[in-house]
């Protein structure tokens, strides 16, 4: 735990950091000893955050309300960071709408694009001359198993995610020359509160059954370091290798896709 903090502190931005994910991210990376700049459009659930982590952890924490979407997000961070010693930025901030394409608003698969793929690009690209400057540091941007393969309902989603897969892999080997270590997390199906509002039926058993956050999050610290790619969870890092090297192309986009059909139907 001190190697890690030495090698990624003392300070880490997490953009998304409000809940689900981004939230058990800031938990794992207090309780390691490391101060963080919490990122997310909404100020109230990044301030009740703070509060619990300093009075948990005993860390610095600042909140930065901000939408990393935005042209400006980079003007905003390099000013919210400014004199921090920053090692570790986590990019979680994602936005999905869920639903056959067409009937989705063009305007709301651009949102996704800009959260999804111009956000990563822009924070990714401003963190890592930083890092490669201080000789050291790590990037974790999220993914998506829907990422893998085209995904029905999610069609735009899934594309921004192998988008920042195969991003984060190229990164991993220009940037660890410099003693910068980057990595693509893999998340399935995650019981996060999007995943619970968006769902009627929550699979119990199966490939589709949802982790929890903190095990997601646990396996991605782990994988830091060690590989450019990290599929969280055991029945993922299965279906992962039956949907890109076992089944056919048309095969697992099929599967995958009449799955999701299933758990979002109402949309």
């Amino acid at each position: 735990m001190a190697e890690f903090v030495e090698r990624y502190g003392p300070w880490a931005v997490v953009a998304g950091a409000s809940e689900g994910i981004g939230a058990s991210f800031s938990q794992k990376l207090a309780g390691r000893g490391m101060n963080l700049v919490l990122v997310a459009r909404r100020a109230a659930p990044l301030e009740e955050l703070a509060t619990q982590l300093r009075q948990k952890h005993g860390v610095e924490v600042k909140v930065q309300p901000l939408d990393v979407s935005s042209p400006d997000a980079v003007a905003a961070m390099s000013a919210a960071t400014e004199g921090l010693d920053i090692g570790l930025m986590i990019y979680n901030a994602a936005y999905s709408p869920i639903g056959a394409f067409l009937d989705i608003d063009v305007e709301e698969h651009l949102k996704a694009v800009d959260v999804n793929v111009y956000g990563p690009l822009r924070l990714s690209h401003y963190f890592g001359r930083r890092f490669v400057e201080r000789g050291r540091g790590g990037i974790i941007l999220m993914s998506s198993m829907s990422g893998f393969q085209g995904t029905a309902m999610v069609a735009n989603y899934a594309a921004t995610k192998a988008y920042d897969m195969v991003l984060a892999e190229g990164l991993w080997y220009e940037l660890q020359r410099h003693g910068v270590d980057v990595l693509a997390c893999v998340a399935g199906a995650t019981l996060t509160p999007n995943y619970e509002s968006s769902t009627d039926r929550i699979p119990t058993k199966g490939l589709a059954r949802p982790m929890a956050p903190a095990d997601v999050t646990e396996q991605a610290l782990f994988d830091l370091g060690q590989r450019p790619r990290g599929v969280s969870g055991g029945r993922n890092r299965f279906a992962s290798v039956l949907l890109s090297r076992l089944l056919s192309r048309r095969a697992a986009v099929k599967m995958v896709s009449k799955e999701t059909e299933r758990l979002f139907r109402r949309f």
